[in-house]
């Protein structure tokens, strides 16, 4: 049995080579890689790995998603972590190590996370310091909008406040990595639940409050670090027809109102503490006023009388 899975989701990804490649150099310990295709095929082809598992579903129109993707890989885990990857990373060496050596049964950690430069497969040069901490945005700072809600964005007062402190507890997450005991994933979060989010999005959110609401700690391991390239407008060729494509805008927009709607009324049937405790342990958290209970449903019938 490996002492790490590592999965990979991925749909039309053109790094996803040199980041197996990557994770094979660095790691010291034992580890499967198990790479998700969503509906295509890598051109040109994989070559073929010790230890890399393929599993290929859904077709290019009619891709599964990331969620399932995710579940697919899991279910097949044998390893006693488990990671999940984004398809276009750089990875410290000896991070699977590092990162087992501060992991609790029921932690999520996520290393430190630089910016990739890809082109040149290194750690970027960068003022900015790198992301050690995110905290979960007030839902409608902007309404109508499937990239905001309940998501993840960074928290750079807390990084200069908290440099001294290695392993710290963080609010959420991006979602390009996060590393975990496997037993913590299947009692706690398996299956992603495409029910309720969609395919994609609050991935980070999902996996983090699960976490935090369910008794477990989500934590930064600023021992070890990853470095993560931001796809921007270059990450939206996903091969989609019209109507898939449509049909994927809807998706995210009824997982942003799913997601707003499952935590502040606090619908996880698994919960040990209502939202409120996880506002109030990191407050005062950016963006949220301090009547945001009230606001919540001020806001909230403003976009419902807006539709």
């Amino acid at each position: 049995m490996p002492d790490l899975s590592v999965i990979i989701p991925t749909r039309n990804e053109i790094y996803l080579q040199p980041t197996i490649e990557d994770i094979i150099k660095k790691a010291k310990s034992s580890v499967e890689i198990i790479v998700v295709l969503d509906g295509y095929w890598p051109n040109p082809q994989l070559p073929s790995y010790k230890n890399v598992i393929i599993i290929h579903q859904g077709t290019i129109y009619e891709n599964a998603g990331m969620r399932q993707c995710i579940n697919a890989g899991m279910a097949v885990a044998s390893g006693t972590f488990v990671m999940k990857s984004d398809g276009h990373c750089l990875f410290d060496e000896g991070f699977d190590v590092k990162l087992m050596e501060d992991c609790e049964d029921n932690w999520v950690v996520i290393p430190r996370r630089y910016r990739l430069d890809v082109e040149n497969w290194k750690v970027a040069p960068d003022r900015r310091p790198p992301i050690d901490y995110q905290f979960l945005t007030y839902p409608y700072i902007k309404t109508h909008d499937p990239a905001c809600g309940l998501h993840g964005d960074d928290w750079r007062e807390r990084y200069f406040e908290r440099l001294d402190i290695l392993i710290d507890d963080n609010m959420s997450t991006q979602g390009s990595l996060y590393f975990m005991p496997r037993s913590w994933w299947f009692k706690m979060i398996a299956p992603m639940n495409v029910e309720l989010y969609g395919p994609f999005i609050q991935e980070a959110q999902e996996i983090c409050n699960n976490t935090w609401l369910g008794g477990g700690r989500v934590v930064v391991n600023k021992k070890t670090w990853y470095a993560h390239w931001h796809k921007g407008k270059a990450g939206k060729n996903y091969g989609f027809s019209n109507d898939r494509y449509a049909f994927h805008q809807a998706e995210r927009d009824r997982g942003r109102r799913n997601c707003i709607d499952y935590w502040v009324n606090n619908k996880f049937p698994k919960k040990v503490y209502d939202f409120e405790w996880l506002i109030e342990r990191f407050w005062p958290v950016p963006t949220w006023p301090k009547n945001w209970k009230e606001q919540l449903i001020i806001d909230k019938a403003k976009e419902d009388a807006t539709e």
